[in-house]
């Protein structure tokens, strides 16, 4: 019998469709995963923002692990949106009890629209409990300037700045420029396993479809490293493919405010 290549999300729920858990299951689907998941919370938003956040108990989310690793497993487990520390380090308990390598923790405290999704006290938890348990975080600009505690000027700051993260060579960093206003965007990956910097170019696409893409971009990440791919080879893909939704999205209009980025678009025919 066939098997897939499966990929537990764990992050919040978004019921705008664009981001968390919603955009982590499009996303390992669109790129050739089998995507289970579990809650952390549940968030009412849409594209013009974060209207609330109801997190879900800490004992909940552990069940829910449970519930998947206990019979279908994961050959990669991508993290998003954590709330308190209570969750996290029940996340923490579960990935080493089912000895878990293959996690892709996208580092997420603040939404696209500004809203805080991540309370001041668990910063430093997932720094010094979850981060090093990471087999790769994705932090964006913003995200990586609070958990290495310095200001980020520039392109020429993101590859020391991997390093910084990479908890002395143990854990691998995306360092995403997104957030920078050059037209010409250069991506980092810093490969702890293999110690050496790979660039990523990228044009910037004029959109307000990002919504999601941090999400998008680390799920397609844990689907190809689950599907067997080699880290470099895994980033290179998940690389394009989120440039290909984020170009392809631009040309759709949906709610008032950042939308989200086109996860189907080398599936879909029109």
């Amino acid at each position: 019998m066939k098997r897939y290549s499966t990929v537990l999300a764990i992050a919040g729920s978004d019921s705008g469709g664009g981001a968390g858990i919603q955009a982590d299951i499009k996303a390992i689907s669109a790129t050739g995963g089998y995507a289970a998941s579990a809650i952390t919370a549940v968030t009412v938003q849409n594209t013009l923002g974060v209207l609330g956040v109801w997190p879900v108990p800490a004992a909940t989310v552990a069940a829910q692990i449970d519930a998947v690793l206990s019979d279908i497993g994961a050959d990669a487990v991508k993290i998003g949106m954590l709330h308190s520390s209570e969750v996290i380090m029940a996340i923490r308990e579960k990935m080493s009890e089912y000895g878990v390598r293959n996690i892709v923790l996208d580092p997420v405290m603040v939404s696209t629209s500004g809203h805080r999704l991540i309370e001041e006290s668990a910063v430093a938890t997932l720094k010094e409990e979850l981060i090093p348990m990471a087999r790769v975080i994705t932090p964006n600009i913003p995200e990586a300037e609070i958990l290495a505690g310095e200001k980020i000027t520039g392109h020429e700051d993101l590859p020391r700045i991997a390093r910084t993260l990479s908890h002395s060579g143990r854990v691998s960093v995306l360092m995403k420029a997104g957030h920078l206003d050059d037209d010409e965007l250069t991506d980092y990956f810093y490969n702890a396993e293999d110690n050496h910097i790979i660039e990523l170019r990228s044009r910037r696409c004029d959109t307000v479809n990002t919504h999601g893409t941090g999400c998008t971009l680390s799920s397609a990440l844990a689907s190809y490293i689950a599907q067997g791919y080699k880290l470099d080879d895994a980033v290179h893909a998940a690389k394009e493919y989120i440039s290909g939704a984020i170009r392809t999205g631009s040309e759709y209009r949906i709610g008032h405010g950042h939308g989200p980025v086109n996860h189907f678009f080398g599936i879909w025919t029109r």
